[in-house]
């Protein structure tokens, strides 16, 4: 059994496991097999964890504090793949972040505004033809990361309903492990055969460019791939969806918000804080050697585990941190992107789909509401991305 508190309060579905308030900044915390870690819930203790090259991200060395671990591509020593450049450490991950760092910089991506505005304006035109009520995920928040991610990589947007299906299933700890790593065989084998026919005939986009300008092998393309199209359009689509339903639920911050524009920036930043969908113990980090942590000794080889929630909801950094303010300045040093050398590498294209999806959506339809008692919204409690399974509206 782990101690991980992971339950949230019926009623208060925005809000971290009220029991995470109970711990300390930096505190025990007991695995499923038994391994004795660490839990922080404070804002300082966890940005130096994040900086810290003593502490690593190697799946292989560190224990999952769920009953369940993430499912993920590994080779047969338990060690990230080539190319799974998210589970590795420096040199590695910083060969595989370089190639990648000059496709999301910030002037690259916003040239791709245009484009995400077109394709939020025709999924508003859907709906809009089609009329209320509408599942705003499955009309609105999901398609325009996907699209968009699609596009860049180079994937067949046809198939979109083939790699949201098995991301969601393998990202949900409800699955069985064997269901999770079938699904993520799946997408490996899907994504594999991209990269057969990207070699064939490279095209305008991240793979085409990947392939002719780099020595990558079809191995490390592929994982490449999977972690790019898993992560660039499941987090970004939870947080358009958990965060209209919070602003709905918080109609005088909703008022503020279409009646002022220039909200729209540190809006986004507050939801993020807010929100913050990356839950369940994610991410985590072992010591490859002894450090001190918030005043406490963390030993080599102990697992430290990082609720985000808890630590972006930290009073000493954030006042009154319940309270969603969408003017708040310092919502941007929120650590809801992670922070150091594993810090997103699409969060600026996220930010561009979040400030352009919430603004058209409201400006669009200025009297959405719920469809249904906020009670009846199902949400994605046992996924690792946290967010709405379906958010009925109307206007």
């Amino acid at each position: 059994m782990t101690d991980l508190p992971t339950r949230r309060t019926p009623g208060c579905p925005f809000d971290p496991p009220a029991a995470l308030s109970d711990r300390p900044a930096v505190g025990p915390l007991t695995f499923p097999d038994g391994h004795r870690g660490w839990l922080v819930t404070a804002y300082e203790p966890a940005r130096a964890v994040l900086a810290d090259p003593r502490f690593s991200v190697r799946a292989d060395l560190r224990h999952s504090p769920l009953p369940r671990p993430n499912v993920r591509p590994r080779s047969a020593d338990g060690t990230a793949p080539p190319g799974w450049f998210g589970g590795m450490d420096p040199p590695a991950h910083s060969r595989y972040r370089r190639l990648l760092a000059g496709s999301f910089t910030v002037q690259r991506m916003r040239r791709l505004e245009p484009r995400v505005a077109e394709i939020a304006a025709r999924r508003l035109d859907a709906m809009a033809a089609e009329g209320p009520p509408a599942d705003l995920v499955q009309a609105y928040a999901l398609p325009i990361p996907s699209l968009v991610i699609c596009e860049l990589l180079g994937v067949p947007y046809d198939d979109h309903a083939f790699f949201q299906e098995h991301s969601a299933v393998a990202l949900d700890l409800a699955s069985s492990e064997e269901r999770a790593t079938a699904s993520v065989g799946e997408l490996a084998g899907y994504l594999a055969g991209l990269v057969r026919r990207h070699r064939a005939r490279p095209g305008d986009d991240l793979l085409g460019e990947l392939v002719t300008r780099s020595d990558l092998t079809d191995e490390e393309l592929t994982n490449i791939a999977l972690t790019l199209l898993v992560a660039g359009h499941e987090t970004t689509a939870g947080m358009l969806a958990l965060g209209v339903f919070a602003l709905l639920r918080h109609p005088d911050r909703l008022d503020a918000f279409r009646r002022d524009p220039s909200l729209t920036e540190t809006a986004v930043e507050e939801l993020l804080r807010y929100l913050t969908v990356v839950h369940l113990g994610a991410p985590g980090r072992v010591a490859l050697e002894d450090a001190e942590v918030g005043g406490r000794t963390v030993r080599a080889g102990e697992t430290v585990v990082l609720a985000l929630p808890a630590v972006n909801r930290d009073p000493a950094r954030f006042p009154d941190p319940a309270v969603p303010r969408l003017d708040r300045a310092e919502a941007r040093h929120h650590l809801a992107f992670g922070h150091g050398v594993h810090q997103c590498l699409g969060q600026q294209l996220a930010r561009i789909e979040m400030r352009i999806g919430f603004r058209a959506l409201f400006d669009r339809f200025p009297g959405l509401r719920l469809a249904v008692a906020p009670d009846e919204v199902p949400m994605r409690d046992t996924a690792l991305v946290y967010g709405v399974r379906r958010l009925p509206v109307a206007w």
